[in-house]
């Protein structure tokens, strides 16, 4: 895609409401002044005025469409496909639909903005389910991890399609030629993990599929920065994550209370480099890597957090607006469409083996 995107967002979504959406679009612009874009700002019209008027450059290019109906977070996802029809969640995805929008942001209902997106959107032919993914920071940039909470359980041939999909974003967002493609395991021996994780590894092997597979990774392999692409199923990846953004905060947590512990400390830390603190900060503080897409979908969908602040959805914007300008949905066909003719054929071999056998 060429040209300025248009971001279509959620604004009614997330524990701190719609100040938290203006102030991200604000905050983007700080961030990213050469990265433009123009927003649809789905919501309440009452509480979305007064927070565009106190941000003039943000009303500049957004158009407000107003809806009083919202998806709760506590609506479970089948409630919210019934009656989610004209809310702000449902009309902010129907943009990407109707081609007026390029992406759309939430920090709504996660389960139900999954399910509202596939019932408007629909899935790229070949993929089964959704996966959500997270952009790892490593020492050498990012590490895309799929899926980290949309499915539980998954299939061999749903890993697969992670991994398709997982590939692909990768190269859309961080522009890597050729990313290193992992699949978490208990250990990198060929025996170890469970029959679900070997039989993903040995239909990645087998199918001559175009990515760059390098076989079974362990958990401390996720954060060195070696493998681009880590392929799991939901819980495990959604542990993980938990994890990690907890260990971030308490590490944080320790170098301010070193840093503030005494007055020679404070003394020492006026010696460093602002600079340098500030940019230790930022890439210890899960805020500048809010953003989650839900790949597979026939649009681009990113999932802020619920609990993100306007600096946090500043990342999902930013995230949005990356993919937007990516040609990332025209780039999975041709792995899907492999995977789909694998799939076909042993489906089709399935039979004759089996009266064979009898």
């Amino acid at each position: 895609m060429t040209g300025i995107p248009t971001i279509s967002v959620d604004a009614m979504g997330g524990d701190l409401g719609p100040r938290a959406v203006v102030e991200g679009i604000q905050n983007s612009f700080r961030r990213w002044p050469d990265r433009q874009a123009r927003y649809l700002i789905h919501g309440d019209e009452t509480l979305l005025q007064p927070l565009l008027d106190e941000f003039p450059d943000v009303a500049a290019v957004s158009e407000l469409r107003h809806t009083d109906s919202l998806v709760q977070m506590t609506d479970k996802p089948s409630e919210a496909v019934r009656r989610s029809r004209g809310s702000s969640m449902w009309n902010a995805i129907q943009c990407v639909k109707s081609g007026e929008a390029d992406a759309i942001v939430s920090s709504g209902n996660t389960g139900a903005l999954m399910a509202i997106s596939k019932v408007i959107l629909r899935m790229k032919k070949g993929v089964h389910r959704p996966a959500i993914s997270a952009n790892w920071p490593t020492p050498k940039g990012h590490t895309v991890v799929l899926d980290v909470g949309a499915n539980v359980e998954c299939s061999a041939t749903q890993l697969v399609e992670f991994a398709i999909l997982g590939e692909a974003y990768h190269r859309a967002v961080f522009g890597g030629q050729n990313p290193k493609v992992g699949l978490l395991n208990v250990g990198q021996e060929e025996l170890k993990g469970n029959d679900t994780v070997r039989e993903a590894d040995g239909l990645i092997r087998n199918t001559g599929l175009e990515i760059n597979y390098t076989g079974f990774i362990e958990g401390n392999d996720i954060s060195a920065g070696e493998i681009d692409v880590v392929v799991t199923d939901g819980f495990t990846g959604n542990v993980a994550l938990k994890t990690a953004e907890g260990t971030a905060r308490l590490v944080a947590g320790w170098v301010r209370e070193a840093l503030t512990s005494s007055v020679i400390a404070k003394l020492a830390a006026g010696l460093l480099s602002m600079g340098a603190l500030d940019k230790l900060r930022q890439r210890m503080d899960p805020r500048y890597i809010n953003g989650g897409v839900f790949l597979g979908l026939k649009g681009i969908v990113v999932k802020s957090h619920g609990g993100a602040d306007g600096e946090g959805f500043a990342s999902a914007l930013g995230l949005a607006i990356t993919m937007g300008q990516s040609d990332f949905l025209d780039e999975i066909r041709r792995n899907l469409d492999r995977m789909a003719e694998l799939t076909a054929h042993n489906e089709a071999e399935a039979p004759q083996e089996e009266a064979t056998a009898s």
